[in-house]
């Protein structure tokens, strides 16, 4: 699959969900209070020294309908959203009208070098081919400022899952699970040093163990 077609079936993809994503996964964090934990040490990482300076904003790339962004901003970050989905993008800004959210793909982003505090990818690398990944965690540290965090949250594993049937809607996406020495290894490569991880066993609802690693831009 070439990079068009896996970002064009991505897009086509969360187009048709957006709406019942955003009703369905609302509240989710709720009841996630390790996910939480490990959003609120990437946000005090951020807003101290470490973070590269109080006041820098941080990108949620891949925000979807933009909850895990309003967390953000209510932890204390200056956070905004950017999606490669339209429809994602407009559910995001109708539910969260006081937050700025972009269409833009997390590969080539409209950010200038070097200025952000932080970069959240929270499970929006799981349809991004890991032959791609050198170049998408490359554009994280690029748009990092030094000293800035990189949180990524991805489904534990080694292989691909297809999805044709997601959130109520006929989908064609592929999932692709990771070990997290794999991810901690690409990080490395594009000059972000792993911090912490976190395995979390499934809940119910999920089918694999959830990885997050936090790193940091030296």
């Amino acid at each position: 699959m070439t990079a068009s077609s896996y970002l064009h079936s991505v897009q086509a993809s969360y187009d048709a969900v957006a709406v019942d994503y955003a009703r369905l996964l609302g509240t989710e964090l709720a009841g996630k209070p390790l996910d939480r934990a490990m959003l609120a040490a990437f946000a005090e990482c951020v807003r101290g020294e470490e973070g590269g300076g109080t006041g820098r904003a941080v990108a949620d790339l891949g925000c979807g309908p933009g909850r895990v962004t309003a967390h953000l901003n209510a932890l204390g970050v200056r956070a905004f959203g950017v999606d490669l989905s339209p429809a994602m993008v407009a559910v995001a800004r109708r539910t969260y009208p006081g937050l700025r959210f972009e269409v833009g793909s997390m590969a080539a982003l409209d950010v200038a070098d070097g200025v952000l505090g932080g970069a959240l990818a929270w499970y929006s690398t799981l349809h991004t081919p890991p032959a791609e990944l050198p170049a998408v965690f490359a554009e994280f540290a690029r748009v990092l400022a030094p000293g800035g965090h990189a949180l990524i949250a991805f489904e534990e594993g080694d292989g691909r899952i297809r999805l044709e049937h997601a959130y109520g809607h006929p989908v064609g996406l592929d999932v692709y699970r990771m070990p997290p020495d794999r991810v901690a290894a690409l990080l490395a490569g594009a000059g972000l040093a792993e911090v912490a991880r976190l395995h979390r066993e499934p809940t119910s609802r999920e089918n694999a163990p959830q990885g997050f690693l936090l790193a940091r831009k030296g």
